[in-house]
């Protein structure tokens, strides 16, 4: 007998409609899946023969069974296909009258005892599946509430496989998961860290505000014990509050990478990543044999950190350079080519020398100045070159540390972060983009408009700091950035001027 059961393929971000075709047939006895599955599927044979045998079901142990995950040349992986796989055998053997379920699609694992584990990307199903068409969706009952956000498709949560025959059956039937509205996710975020309590560093807190305000890169560089690392985890505070968009996109990266924590099925505060410097480029980037999404796409709408910068090998950096300039990183394998978003705002930090004191007037650097120039060098230029904001992060002194006095708050900075962010949002609203830092060469010319006087120091600055075409094209835009914090409509020449002395210490 012959039967077909609708499920899907995940992959990046997306998802394909697969087909599981099931014939059971008389002859030679035998167990076969085809259609390029990968060893997690070839496995789904043995956990479906002893969950039918813990479930009470007669296994067709005397017949041979073909099970084709159509289209063929699409390779498949994971063990969600357990369920479909399951279910389309179950009609093959059964001779009476089932429910119709050409409008539904099954995903989910299969454990020895017949209950349903929890599966990824079950977010990124649901709104595929919608597109698809289709009208109802069984899965596990534990990524219910992840899936319950999407609208319009009725979400039926599987607990065991017996539920669902069952319910196929009509002798008892699974309610349907109530569809939970996304504006309920987005209660007040509260954030362990405040730039309130962080002394001193004024002009490294201005820096943050205007990196934040412009989605602009950073680099924080100063001797231990600075505060670099506090300042860089106290970034997210000072972000917009996301979007629903943002949530979305956001949560879907965290589903197919199986990030998504099981209490929080919508990610609503920005993501802070923070990798070790001995993460290898795939880590990073992302990449596999089934291309999986990385840090930086981990860190998409939010911030990511790399501490002590010079630590990473250069090669895992240099990496960066793409997805730095596209906000997206494309990886090509011999199946396919597969695109994920990585729009992030990079904050670096670094000591000025292997010791870490070569900047700090009170302590004395033991480096040569060979161990200098080689310390500095692991970082390339184009990829210095393309971080905005340069920033020394000075020893706080004693004085500071001791006063007891609060400084300005998170909450007060990203009220003119947000007010910056919509004027942006505003100006690119006929646009795929939304901040200055992403701004194009004819978006430069039409909004970051210079009089004379900005022009001369401008032409100054790129003459006697040798400016690339890049680094003059982000001081505009950095620019930009900064008259947007002051809500002004032009281009001053102090923003210019305080534009570049951002940019002075990378030359």
């Amino acid at each position: 007998m012959f039967t077909k059961i609708n499920s899907a393929a995940i992959l990046g971000l997306d998802c394909a409609p697969i087909t599981v075709e099931v014939d059971i047939a008389g002859s030679w006895p035998g167990f076969t899946i085809v259609g390029l599955p990968d060893t997690a599927i070839q496995e789904a044979k043995e956990r479906i023969r002893t969950a039918w045998k813990n479930t009470n079901l007669p296994f067709p142990n005397n017949s041979r069974i073909v099970i084709n995950l159509a289209p063929a040349d699409v390779r498949k992986e994971g063990t969600a296909y357990d369920l479909p796989i399951a279910l389309g055998m179950y009609l093959c053997t059964e001779k009476q009258e089932f429910l119709n379920l050409n409008d539904a699609l099954f995903v989910g694992e299969l454990a020895l005892d017949g209950s349903l584990r929890h599966a990824s990307g079950i977010l990124p199903l649901a709104i595929s599946a919608k597109r698809l068409g289709y009208k109802k969706l069984f899965i596990p009952a534990t990524n219910a509430t992840e899936a319950s956000i999407i609208e319009d498709i009725e979400i039926y949560p599987v607990k065991t496989f017996r539920e669902l025959i069952d319910h196929i059956q009509n002798k008892q039937a699974i309610c349907s998961f109530p569809h939970i509205p996304i504006e309920e996710y987005f209660e007040k975020t509260l954030y362990e860290m405040d730039m309130a309590y962080i002394k001193g560093q004024e002009f490294v807190k201005r820096a943050l505000e205007i990196a934040a305000s412009g989605a602009h890169n950073i680099l924080l560089s100063g001797p231990p014990g600075s505060g670099k690392t506090l300042l860089a985890r106290t970034l997210p505070t000072i972000l917009p509050r996301m979007t629903r968009q943002e949530a979305i996109e956001v949560t879907k990266i965290y589903s197919v990478a199986g990030l998504l924590p099981s209490d929080r099925p919508l990610i609503t505060q920005r993501p802070f990543r923070a990798p070790h410097h001995s993460a290898s480029g795939v880590a990073l980037v992302g990449g596999g044999k089934f291309p999986r999404p990385g840090e930086i796409s981990l860190a998409h709408r939010g911030v990511l950190f790399l501490d002590e910068l010079p630590e990473f090998p250069r090669m895992v950096l240099e990496n960066l350079r793409q997805p730095l300039e596209d906000n997206i990183i494309t990886i090509s394998r011999a199946q396919g080519t597969i695109a994920f978003p990585a729009q992030f705002t990079l904050i670096a930090s670094q000591n000025p020398c292997p010791c870490g004191y070569a900047s700090d007037p009170d302590r004395h650097c033991s480096c040569s100045s060979l161990q200098i120039e080689k310390y500095r060098k692991k970082i390339s230029g184009p990829l210095l070159d393309r971080i905005d904001l340069h920033v020394e992060v000075p020893r706080v002194e004693f004085e500071k540390l001791s006063d007891n006095q609060l400084a300005e708050s998170s909450e007060t900075i990203r009220k003119r972060v947000e007010d910056a962010r919509e004027r942006q949002t505003h100006r690119f609203r006929h646009t795929s983009y939304t901040t200055n830092s992403e701004m194009k060469n004819k978006d430069i010319k039409e909004h970051c408009k210079l009089n004379d006087q900005s022009l001369d120091l401008l032409k100054q600055a790129v003459t006697h700091m040798h400016l690339s075409a890049r680094s003059y094209h982000r001081i505009l835009k950095l620019g930009r950035t900064i008259a947007d914090l002051e809500g002004t409509e032009n281009i001053k020449t102090e923003h210019i001027a305080e534009a570049l002395q951002y940019r002075a210490k990378l030359e």
